[in-house]
């Protein structure tokens, strides 16, 4: 298999371009302190981080800007490449999709399958996307870290858990969210990222957050989205953010809860008739093996059209695929007393 570099990524952040409280500066530092290599700004139907030059290397950690396209309530979209921001006045999903794509760029769905809270009345009904069965839709946050979280909250002292401990609250991301999206890969390529949605609430006093929740540093050690670039970064703005961009967009990515252990060298890749595909990639008929390899040992689960057809405990596992499909891996690790997620992959696609 070709040589692959990880990259680690946060995605889904806001500063004070919007309703964080963050400079990119400060985002950026709290980044390299976390270990993360590459920061994706999503500021609220803004691109300012970018007029402002701040789209650039801050040190050792790469921030590039994208938008989060804000419509009232629901189609939330995060979009990358565009040069300008993203008008949605009147739009609908296919509306926003396309306007995107005639910009250049390309996006994931943000919070997608979001369904609002029973417990917390601000939620409401939830911000979700509302026309998953667009074809244009390539990409999804599959796993939304705080959305997702503060959704499944039963009441106030679980949000306490949360906020003190998210390491020791957070086990899985929703079911339904991971039904759904193998729901779609069976129908097209759908390419899945984690998000955080970092704003790192809190008040901000003469240049300084004297009291926040869920600082940007405690928030990117957690969930992460490893990009799997086929080149070195170079420290070169244009070079780096083009790699980042393509290994998000084909879903040559995957999803890590770092904070139970560095995910950093996953792999899961197939071989058979004509080589090799990686994740995002898809085969054409044949005999193909599907491997799975992890930096450490862990419960390994190989699904079919969201379908388990393999298990193995170990740091690997290798499987004959007997019928075309979309096969992806799930890993779990113990941590704080509980079986918990920590790596999804993208599909490989034999069909």
């Amino acid at each position: 298999m070709p040589e692959l570099h990880d990259v680690t990524c946060a995605i889904h952040v806001h500063s004070t371009h919007s309703d964080g409280t963050g400079t990119v500066p400060e985002i950026a530092a709290a980044a390299r302190r976390s270990g993360v290599d590459a920061v994706l700004l999503t500021d609220h139907d803004s691109l300012a981080a970018r007029r402002h030059g701040e789209e650039r290397w801050h040190g050792s950690t790469l921030v590039l800007v994208g938008e989060e396209v804000s419509p009232s309530r629901h189609n939330h979209f995060l979009a990358f490449g565009v040069d300008d921001e993203i008008r949605h006045k009147g739009l609908d999903a296919a509306g926003i999709l396309a306007s995107v794509a005639s910009a250049g760029g390309f996006g994931f769905a943000a919070h997608p399958f979001s369904r609002g809270s029973e417990h917390f009345s601000r939620l409401g009904g939830g911000m979700p996307w509302r026309d998953l069965t667009s074809p244009g839709l390539a990409g999804v946050e599959l796993w939304s870290f705080v959305t997702d979280t503060a959704e499944s909250l039963g009441g106030w002292a679980d949000a306490l858990r949360f906020v003190a401990r998210p390491e020791r609250f957070v086990r899985h991301p929703p079911e339904r969210n991971l039904t759904e999206w193998d729901r779609l890969c069976a129908e097209r390529r759908v390419a899945a990222i984690g998000g955080i949605d970092a704003h790192q609430l809190g008040l901000r006093v003469a240049g300084r957050v004297p009291l926040r929740l869920m600082s940007y540093a405690r928030s990117f050690s957690h969930l992460r989205t490893h990009a799997l670039c086929r080149q070195p970064l170079r420290g070169e703005l244009a070079s780096d953010r083009d790699q980042v961009y393509e290994a998000l967009r084909e879903g040559r990515c995957y999803l890590a809860m770092d904070s139970l252990t560095p995910a950093r060298g996953f792999r899961f890749w197939a071989e058979g008739p004509g080589g090799t595909r990686a994740m995002g990639e898809e085969g054409g008929a044949g005999h193909w093996t599907l491997h799975a390899r992890t930096p450490l040992p862990a419960a390994l689960r190989l699904l079919h059209d969201g379908e388990e057809v393999a298990r193995a405990r170990g740091s690997q596992l290798s499987h004959r695929a007997e019928e075309p499909g979309v096969y992806r891996l799930e890993a779990r690790r113990m941590g704080h007393g509980a079986m918990r997620t920590w790596i999804l992959s993208n599909p490989v696609y034999l069909r």
